[in-house]
């Protein structure tokens, strides 16, 4: 999913970070609060902390799955199977979905009479900033919207604080030797708290593999990976427990931050700050 995310085309802009289709949306919501369905784990992530629990028709399929999802208020609501026929059914009055979500279901839900709003993965705080307050003003809440971001700002700013002058250059790692590169939303998380991604010192910009030679003979003083442990469930994990990466980068050496903590930005990126400082205190101890 990181590759994916990380070819996202950079013509879009924020001014055109959420899109409806279809006609006005004024009539549905003349009546009131409007009724949301979300199709992606990233619009869920957006829609579960802004919305009324009465206005959330739907959640997409992966809600509920403890590797991606974030909040456990998610079990509550009904999960959705990813097509259009169950939106159709439910008729809610906006989809808010992931411009990487199936473009012909996504199609189809316009065609029928659905209206869309559909979001980019943001690269940085400020994009987020951005979706937290398109979300807001989805569902009628501007208030929570901005006390979220408030809560993110402080967040970044206490991260500065904790880890002003460390100076580390980090390189983030994952499943084959995938890394995220300096134009990644990791990265971004990385130099909101004065770190430095080491990527760039591979030439790599959105996010691309790495040997293990490359990695070693890099030397960054740290590697952040998104799970601990020895265990490897198949060969893509079984890269970063190889023993010459284990030598350099013991867990004295490694940042650990749950994947599904920088996937999609949203107000996850406080969680991500904290447990980056968290990680950072325990290297340092």
């Amino acid at each position: 999913m990181c590759r994916r995310f990380g070819l996202l085309s950079r013509s879009i802009v924020v001014a055109t970070l959420v899109t409806f289709g279809g006609a006005s949306l004024a009539p549905a919501l003349a009546a009131g609060l409007p009724r949301i369905a979300s199709m992606n784990v990233c619009t869920d992530q957006l829609l579960v902390p802004l919305a009324d629990p009465q206005q959330i028709a739907g959640l997409s399929r992966f809600s509920r799955d403890g590797w991606q999802s974030s909040a456990g208020d998610s079990r509550r609501f009904p999960i959705l199977s990813g097509g259009a026929e169950d939106l159709l059914v439910l008729k809610p009055d906006i989809v808010v979905a992931s411009l990487f979500d199936k473009r012909s279901t996504r199609e189809l839900l316009r065609d029928n009479g659905l209206h869309l709003a559909e979001f980019p993965v943001p690269r940085n705080l400020d994009e987020v900033k951005d979706q937290i307050r398109a979300m807001g003003e989805i569902v009628r809440h501007p208030d929570r919207a901005n006390a979220e971001i408030a809560r993110l700002d402080a967040t970044v700013a206490r991260a500065r604080q904790a880890i002003a002058d460390k100076r580390y250059r980090v390189l983030p790692v994952s499943r084959r030797g995938w890394v995220s590169g300096s134009d990644s939303f990791v990265s971004s998380v990385l130099t909101e708290a004065g770190l430095f991604n080491a990527a760039g010192d591979l030439g790599v910009a959105s996010g691309g593999f790495a040997s293990l030679e490359a990695i070693v003979n890099l030397k960054p003083d740290l590697i952040l990976v998104s799970q601990a442990g020895d265990h490897a469930g198949d060969e893509g994990q079984a890269f970063l427990l190889h023993p010459a990466l284990e030598r350099f980068y013991p867990p004295a050496k490694r940042i650990v931050i749950p994947e599904r903590l920088t996937e999609c930005g949203s107000m996850m990126l406080a969680e991500a700050l904290e447990a980056l400082v968290a990680e950072l205190k325990r290297i340092e101890r």
